[in-house]
């Protein structure tokens, strides 16, 4: 199974998740997107479902020699979550990547301040929240941005991708009332090998969906990534 692009796996995850197994357990849905792959894919589950759209702003903490390898990621104000195999196989402690810690904690704040303007995230407590990304390799940063959303008290928690490898799978369960995946293939490789577009999704991506969702009325007047907030 491979996907157009994330507008089009969206819909599928849509259609997923508007089938009564699922439907009848989303009761008072918000549906968070883990910028900015995630957008895209949640902005269609979001109408979808018709329900109110946010973001969850998670960032990889990535190795030292390679920023791209990701050893662990960060949501919030919570703890970093490491991926303990790779800090082993690298080498590596928590203290060596404390500066690399803090300039990610640095560009989740500012991309938090680029999209809601400085508006509070949405209450979730008592909801059922779905968080949606594109796709989990690893599943590091869905993790850490699971129990980042479990601190904030939801009534359920719910993890939808349109595809994910098996060993993610398995790491993220523990941590989501249900995982709702299209594909799980044998083989992964990356996320960007199901998709036939996978070009970066940019900031305005992000703001575009939110604003398109009627729970974010003051985005609708943000045309570009460097625009002021509107007052």
């Amino acid at each position: 199974m491979r996907f157009h692009d994330r507008r089009e796996a969206g819909r599928r995850l849509a259609r997923r998740l508007c089938e009564p197994t699922h439907n009848g357990r989303l009761r008072n849905p918000v549906v968070l997107a883990l910028p900015r792959g995630g957008a895209p894919v949640a902005g269609e589950v979001a109408q979808a479902l018709h329900a109110p759209l946010d973001v969850l702003v998670a960032r990889k903490i990535g190795a030292p020699f390679n920023p791209e390898l990701g050893v662990g990621a960060l949501a919030g104000e919570d703890p970093p979550l490491y991926d303990e195999r790779a800090l082993e196989v690298l080498g590596l402690t928590p203290g060596q990547l404390a500066s690399h810690v803090e300039r990610e904690r640095a560009e989740l704040h500012r991309h938090e301040q680029l999209y809601r303007c400085g508006r509070p995230p949405s209450d979730v407590r008592n909801r059922t929240v779905i968080v949606v990304d594109d796709g989990l390799a690893t599943g590091v940063t869905a993790r850490v941005a699971l129990r980042t959303v479990r601190r904030r008290g939801p009534a359920r928690v719910v993890l939808a991708v349109p595809v994910c490898s098996r060993e993610a799978a398995t790491a993220v369960r523990p941590e989501a009332d249900d995982l709702v995946c299209l594909h799980q293939p044998d083989t992964f490789g990356a996320v960007g090998l199901w998709y036939e577009n996978f070009e970066q999704a940019a900031d305005e991506e992000v703001i575009d969906a939110l604003r398109a969702s009627p729970s974010h009325e003051p985005l609708r007047r943000l045309r570009r990534p460097d625009a002021p907030c509107p007052p």
